[in-house]
């Protein structure tokens, strides 16, 4: 398609790595935390990133790209991070609540980001909108969450 670049390809591998990333960061909160609902919460966050992944994968591909498979640096020492606000922290839910209200919001930021490119294929627009919508459905949950915690 005329209206897909490899640009836009670059971008949207970007966004797989990070959202293997994010998927692998909500397992490891899964583990971490004792919270039923919290556990439950990160389980499902974790399952949508993956299914995320594989829709992106399908994007790429359809659009003749390359799929980049990797771990940022910047997700390994956000992971690294959550390891260890959760096992120095008295208040480690706390903690990691804070830390994906974090990464959701740059999540959001980094959707916005490639939905500004105006050569996007209709098809990747429209999966863009709608994982960006789920990532902030679950930023609102979380934020209620915390309320909780």
């Amino acid at each position: 398609m005329s209206t897909y670049t490899e640009k836009v390809g670059d971008k949207l591998n970007d966004l797989l790595e990070k959202t293997y990333d994010a998927e692998k960061g909500f397992k490891n909160a899964a583990e971490n935390v004792e919270h039923t609902n919290l556990k439950s919460y990160f389980q499902k966050k974790a399952q949508e990133r993956y299914d995320f992944g594989h829709a992106l994968k399908s994007e790429i591909r359809q659009f003749g790209q390359e799929v980049d498979k990797g771990d940022s640096l910047a997700g390994k020492a956000h992971r690294s991070w959550m390891d260890l606000k959760n096992f120095f922290s008295s208040d480690n839910v706390e903690a990691m609540l804070e830390e994906s209200i974090k990464g959701e919001k740059k999540a959001i930021e980094e959707y916005d980001d490639i939905l500004q490119e105006t050569n996007l294929p209709p098809s990747t627009e429209t999966l863009l909108r709608q994982q960006r919508m789920a990532i902030e459905s679950g930023l609102n949950e979380i934020k209620r969450l915390e309320d909780l915690a």
